[in-house]
């Protein structure tokens, strides 16, 4: 079988180089951004660079000056949990591991969240995600640290794979949330400091990217990004991924007798790329072909020794990481999505803005420099 996979343009930015930029800026050494007193990070979830010119009436203050090159390239699958930790340890997510939603943890035969499964599930985020964060690395190197973002976030399992080293400043409103950011980076000279603004993310999941929630969110991001950063400090904004709506009747629903789940254990990941666990048992390639046969034209399917092969997790996956690919990888094409219809929770139907597979649509997202950077 011949894979259709997309790959980004060489030379490409990608999520994985930001960390590492944003602490040589702060060295004062030259790089792919100018050095700076001070470094904010500010990422907007979920807010992807097409969609972002696609309603550029409704950004103008993040669009003003923007070119077409001004784009950066997500990881695989597209998804917070692998992206977000890419930026924040330049690593590929089968280096730190946090390779989907919903991975399988093969120790308890159980499936795991990657953002709001680490304390319910007992997981240790520096045992599940070893890697050293940006911010261990600026501490390191004698810089402060500090990560701005929602209270309820503060102490979670996720924060502490992602942003440990970091102290944790909570505000309520984007515009406080960056009021505080660029206060922070202004009274600490040599800092990082990393501003998360989940807005856009929350109102395309719900309500999709071209709902008036979606562009009213959006609004209030770039209300809150017209603030002029302090004298000397960098701003970088940039997305973890992108989005793409799915509506219903694009919905690919497994129900009982649907000869692709036969000798699947788990399903996890999300609808638009499926990790399939398969029984200890399994003929695997029996259920690749089965996959692909009746999922032909919804998506790619390959096997996760395809998958690992091809690099789509990174040139070299860690053994951690590879025990958490799916035996399958179901990645949708156009805007489809994959739901088991056998599951308990089918609350995941209700989504209409989804991200997670190879589209332009969630791979790329915007690459802006404000402050000291855009000088």
């Amino acid at each position: 079988m011949s894979l259709i996979l997309p790959s980004a343009p060489t030379p490409a930015r990608s999520l994985t180089g930001v960390a590492g930029d944003l602490l040589v800026a702060l060295e004062g050494a030259d790089g792919a951004l100018r050095p700076a007193r001070s470094v904010v990070l500010v990422i907007v979830d979920g807010l992807g660079a097409i969609q972002l010119r696609g309603h550029a009436g409704h950004a103008r203050r993040m669009t003003a000056g923007l070119g077409k090159k001004d784009v950066a390239y997500s990881v695989f699958p597209t998804t917070t949990a692998a992206a977000l930790t890419s930026t924040l340890t330049g690593l590929e997510p089968g280096e730190h591991g946090l390779v989907g939603y919903r991975v399988f943890d093969r120790e308890h035969d159980r499936l795991v969240n990657q953002l709001s499964g680490w304390e319910s599930d007992g997981i240790d985020p520096l045992v599940w995600q070893p890697a050293p964060t940006v911010f261990e690395r600026a501490i390191a190197a004698g810089h402060g640290a500090f990560a701005v973002g929602i209270a309820a976030y503060a102490h979670s399992g996720f924060t502490r794979a992602t942003m440990r080293g970091a102290a944790f400043v909570a505000a309520k409103t984007p515009a406080e949330r960056v009021a505080v950011a660029y206060q922070l980076a202004a009274d600490n000279p040599g800092s990082l400091v990393y501003c998360y603004l989940p807005e856009v993310d929350k109102a395309g999941h719900k309500h999709g990217v071209e709902s008036a929630e979606w562009i009213a969110a959006l609004e209030e991001i770039d209300g809150a990004l017209s603030a002029v950063p302090p004298r000397q400090v960098g701003v970088l904004v940039t997305a973890d991924h992108g989005m793409i709506d799915v509506p219903a009747h694009r919905h690919v629903v497994l129900d009982e007798g649907d000869a692709r789940l036969d000798a699947v254990r788990h399903i996890g990941g999300e609808p638009r790329m499926l990790h399939v666990y398969l029984e200890p048992d399994a003929d695997a390639e029996a259920a690749l072909q089965r996959w692909r046969i009746a999922s032909e034209g919804d998506a790619e399917v390959l096997s996760g020794t395809e998958a690992i092969a091809t690099g789509l997790f990174a040139a070299r996956v860690t053994p951690a990481a590879a025990s958490r690919i799916g035996d399958l990888l179901v990645i949708a094409r156009g805007n489809r999505a994959f739901y088991d219809g056998t599951a308990e929770d089918q609350r995941a139907r209700g989504m209409v803005g989804q991200h997670g597979a190879l589209t332009p649509e969630e791979r790329q997202v915007p690459y802006i420099l404000r402050g000291a950077f855009a000088v």
